[in-house]
């Protein structure tokens, strides 16, 4: 039987479109009562189990070796952790024409989480950049997200209003608990599950995704309980996604034109182009669920709305990049071939880097 695959021409993740039917599932039939607490609980150990695959996959050699090239990881290490909040910070002063404070409040969360590995990697390989630092960069900010996030949520968000209760002492208790004893446990166990967790990648990937489809419902049905929902308006959406647009662009052209600024070579400067720009679902799902609880529902509004836009947006980007008239070196040519897949690469974000995009790798062969 012929396998089926997602048209190319649909501008749309599929994992999103699975997203916005949970979202909807959360609406009609919302977890109440027993059921509420099933999924919590389920939840709850579907985020420690989240974290316990990113140790168990998270090469510490790899890591190690990717320090050589400080300068590009401490760029965008910058980009993710200093420029990206210092903007969320800017754009406080939309409230309250434009969002209301609890979306400014997801927005700003956005801009906390670290970004994206896999489809960083994807998008570095099609515009054929230098996919051995993206790889390192987006690991580092993974890594550093599981600490840097939550101090970064301390500090910006306790403060916030809109319903949001912020970050106590509970929450970090959550945080150590939820994210970083099951990361620390994977990766102490890496040795022995790794080839494991490598040779069935594929599964767990599914498993992966289906345990963010699950956060999403609990968060979900807790805001539909909660009535959060009631707060949003199409109008206060609309305004929504023209500021993440906004965020994007100046994040896509700050990434591009600070690296040439900072005599960065063309692979390196596509690496940092889209290392630096993105922010990944899979990490903020979970710890928007642990910061913000009945909350989280509008707190992880914002980056799914931005994780779709940076998969389209990138997805053209890295196809006019590949066009560019530049010689590739043979080691950047043999990265690219090793990680080209057939019609699209599965996303640490829990969704693809579309197949249309995915395809266009092959045009340079």
């Amino acid at each position: 039987m012929k396998r089926l695959h997602w048209p190319s021409w649909m501008p749309v993740d599929p994992y999103i479109l699975l997203l916005l039917g949970t979202v909807g599932l959360a609406a009609l039939l919302p977890a109440r009562g027993t059921g509420a607490d099933l999924a919590s609980g389920a939840s709850t150990g579907a985020i420690a189990f989240l974290f316990f695959l990113y140790g168990a996959r998270l090469s510490t050699r790899e890591a190690l070796d990717g320090l050589k090239h400080w300068r590009l990881h401490v760029t965008v290490l910058a980009c993710t952790f200093v420029v990206f909040p210092a903007l969320g910070l800017a754009a406080g002063g939309l409230v309250p024409v434009l969002l209301t404070d609890p979306l400014y409040q997801g927005l700003l969360f956005l801009t906390l989480v670290p970004s994206t590995i896999q489809s960083s990697i994807a998008f570095t390989s099609i515009a054929r950049g230098n996919v051995p630092a993206a790889i390192c960069a987006g690991s580092f900010s993974s890594l550093a997200g599981i600490v840097l996030t939550p101090l970064l949520a301390a500090a910006l968000l306790s403060g916030g209003g809109g319903g949001f209760s912020g970050f106590s002492g509970g929450s970090a208790g959550a945080i150590v608990l939820q994210l970083l004893v099951p990361f620390v446990a994977g990766q102490v166990l890496r040795r022995w599950i790794g080839g494991f967790v490598a040779r069935h990648r594929r599964v767990l990937g599914l498993v992966d995704r289906g345990s963010i489809l699950l956060v999403v419902y609990t968060a979900f049905s807790e805001g539909v309980v909660e009535g959060v929902w009631h707060q949003v308006s199409p109008a206060r959406l609309g305004a929504l996604l023209a500021v993440e647009a906004v965020l994007l662009a100046v994040m896509l052209l700050l990434t591009w034109y600070g690296a040439k600024a900072l005599r960065f070579g063309r692979e390196d400067r596509i690496a940092i182009q889209f290392a630096g720009s993105k922010k990944s679902l899979a990490a903020g799902l979970p710890m928007a669920s642990v910061l913000f609880g009945a909350q989280a529902s509008l707190a992880v509004l914002p980056l799914m709305l931005f994780h779709q836009m940076q998969l389209m947006v990138c997805a053209v980007i890295a196809r006019r990049r590949s066009r560019d008239p530049v010689e590739d070196t043979g080691e950047t040519a043999r990265v690219v071939e090793g990680r080209e897949g057939s019609e699209g690469s599965e996303g640490d974000d829990g969704g693809t880097v579309p197949a249309s995009a995915a395809r266009s790798r092959t045009g340079d062969r």
